[in-house]
């Protein structure tokens, strides 16, 4: 982030400045479209890996958040016939629908799908309608995201992930220093799950149908005999090549014992094997 540092000084400045003080500043525009810009060709992230760590880049988060105050609520539309029927939208006119042509070779595939401006896809992303990504998220090459998926804002994903339906990968903006969900390469996100609150799910996991992950429910690994949780001090980490499904635990207490409750709890049933790969092995003709 070196190269950008005269940048990032200056959108710190901005930062520290109320909104119509911004609005009397032509520069604050200036500075904001520039780093915008490099999120939306990738050159620039909400949190970046360094060795084996995840660092969050808060003024990147700075930056997004400049946005939302230079920006003013504008209306625009997306017309569906030769009339100029269609689709009516307001939004701050800082953060329109991203603009995608055919050379960044991403699959957007027609049915209500919506790319914010300010978000990265890689070349040979694939959406299925309806999916959203949200301004700040990063998706790399030959990821799919299915119907129904949603990328939220900051979320990182890498390389060969595969978003099923119904999938929410959860964003965050604020605090500024809070950890965004992270997803490393070729892992499998089953239908409708839930990922959130600054979860990093590592390289090759299996998330299985149905599996909510965030900073409160404890993960209990079947393998290793260990718990994970989010800290303080750092995020819920799934290991690498963990295969996770819904499970649940007792609830103590003579009430709960007396009524067979239970709670739910994400369980590490294995790791992945010759056996996960081939039922998790992605179509490259999708692609």
């Amino acid at each position: 982030m070196g190269q950008y540092d005269t940048l990032k000084k200056a959108i710190l400045g901005f930062s520290s400045m109320g909104a119509a003080a911004l609005l009397e500043i032509p520069e604050a525009r200036t500075v904001f479209n520039q780093f915008k810009q490099l999120l939306n060709e990738g050159l620039v992230r909400a949190a970046e890996k360094s060795g084996d760590e995840w660092q969050v880049n808060s003024w990147v988060k700075e930056g997004i958040l400049l946005g939302m105050r230079l920006g003013r609520l504008q209306e625009s539309s997306v017309a569906l016939d030769n009339q100029g029927t269609g689709f009516a939208f307001i939004d701050k006119d800082t953060y329109p629908l991203k603009k995608m042509t055919l050379a960044n070779n991403v699959r957007i595939v027609p049915g209500g799908s919506a790319v914010r401006d300010g978000s990265y896809l890689a070349p040979s992303v694939v959406m299925m309608p309806p999916a959203y990504v949200n301004v700040g998220a990063y998706v790399d090459e030959g990821t799919m995201i299915d119907s129904h998926a949603l990328v939220g804002s900051c979320a990182q994903v890498g390389k060969k992930v595969h978003l099923s339906a119904g999938v929410q990968v959860g964003g965050v903006l604020e605090p500024v220093g809070a950890m965004p969900v992270i997803i490393e390469d070729e892992v499998m996100v089953g239908g409708n799950c839930g990922i959130y609150e600054g979860t990093i799910v590592k390289e090759r996991a299996v998330i299985g149908t149905g599996v909510i992950l965030n900073g409160s429910t404890p993960v209990y690994d079947l393998a290793r005999n260990v718990i994970y949780r989010k800290t303080a001090e750092a995020p819920l980490v799934i290991p690498a090549g963990a295969v996770v499904v819904a499970g649940s635990r007792r609830i103590k207490g003579d009430f709960a014992a007396e009524h067979g409750l239970s709670i739910y709890t994400p369980v590490i049933i294995k790791y992945r094997d010759e056996r996960t790969d081939s039922a998790t092995a992605l179509e490259e003709a999708l692609r």
